[in-house]
């Protein structure tokens, strides 16, 4: 499997701290095909279970940081709080999108899934209101663990699809700058949960044992996401899991999905002592694409 991104990385000069603000796009995803890699489906299908995910876990993400937000009296970290909730709002509102008009618009029944997710997000791992002062500051706490290590990942994933070749798979133009766009804005501001985890004091024993959770129970939601999808899909068989867990294999090391040992690798770094996810991503490129970025272009023009 893959272990480096299929294009090499242009030479870079790192801009430094970034303000982060949310950015408007629009996407006209009018005859967006289901499976946007014209020639890998079920990679389209793996990603696609991004869409079902995301909305309601970046939803989580915001309220989390709203809540975060009058107890962090650092001005700096502050601001970019602010702007790491307004992206993600932005991130959840355009993946809520496809939802509604592409996967809906080709037959797949969302609805379960997406009730699911809001019952994970919004429930088991919501705020503990009726819980004392101290209990619902532990709760706080662990969440914004929780979604440092999940940034980690998508940080991670951003990354990756900012430098694989997915053209040559015949990839959809509209899909594909929607998950650079997202991808570049996840590495733009991937210091910032990160940051904001050690404020709160997460430390590394806790960093480490939550990174231990969250990396099998992501790939178990992407996975079964993925499976959701292809069995509604009529155009093809209602796989079990050993054969797409080798059809998903295959496109991992057809370079259409990251490389599981890349993915594991990275969840490993986080184990080493004086982790930051500096490594993870360039700034510079980040910065680069969402300035043609086509979604961002098209409303500002």
């Amino acid at each position: 499997m893959k272990l480096l991104p299929i294009r090499a990385r242009a030479r870079t000069i790192d801009p430094g701290e970034v303000a982060l603000a949310a950015r408007n796009v629009h996407f006209d995803w009018r005859d967006t095909p289901l499976h946007w890699m014209a020639d890998e489906p079920i990679a389209s299908h793996v990603i696609n279970a991004l869409n079902l995910l995301l909305p309601e876990g970046e939803r989580m993400f915001c309220q989390t940081f709203s809540e975060a937000l009058p107890l962090v009296k650092d001005e700096k970290l502050r601001e970019q709080m602010l702007g790491f909730i307004g992206q993600e709002s932005m991130h959840a509102e355009t993946h809520n999108g496809v939802l509604d008009e592409v996967l809906s618009a080709h037959g797949i029944d969302v609805d379960a899934y997406v009730r699911q997710m809001e019952y994970l997000f919004r429930t088991t791992l919501g705020a503990r209101e009726n819980a004392d002062a101290t209990k619902q500051f532990q709760n706080l706490v662990e969440r914004l663990g929780f979604i440092a290590t999940l940034e980690h990942f998508f940080a991670f994933l951003g990354d990756w699809v900012l430098n694989a070749d997915l053209e040559r798979f015949g990839a959809d133009p509209r899909v594909l700058d929607l998950f650079r766009w997202h991808g570049a804005e996840e590495v733009e501001h991937r210091f910032v949960a990160y940051d904001v985890a050690e404020y709160f004091e997460i430390g590394y024993v806790r960093r480490c044992a939550l990174m231990l959770i969250v990396f099998p129970i992501f790939l178990a939601l992407v996975g079964r996401g993925a499976k959701y999808l292809v069995r509604q899909d009529d155009s093809l068989p209602d796989l079990g899991y050993p054969r797409l867990i080798a059809r998903i294999l295959g496109s991992m090391w057809r370079g259409a999905l990251p490389g599981g040992p890349s993915l594991l690798w990275s969840a490993l770094s986080v184990f080493k002592p004086g982790y930051t996810p500096e490594s993870v991503g360039s700034t510079a490129q980040a910065v680069a694409y969402l300035a043609k970025s086509p979604a961002a272009r098209a409303l500002a023009s």
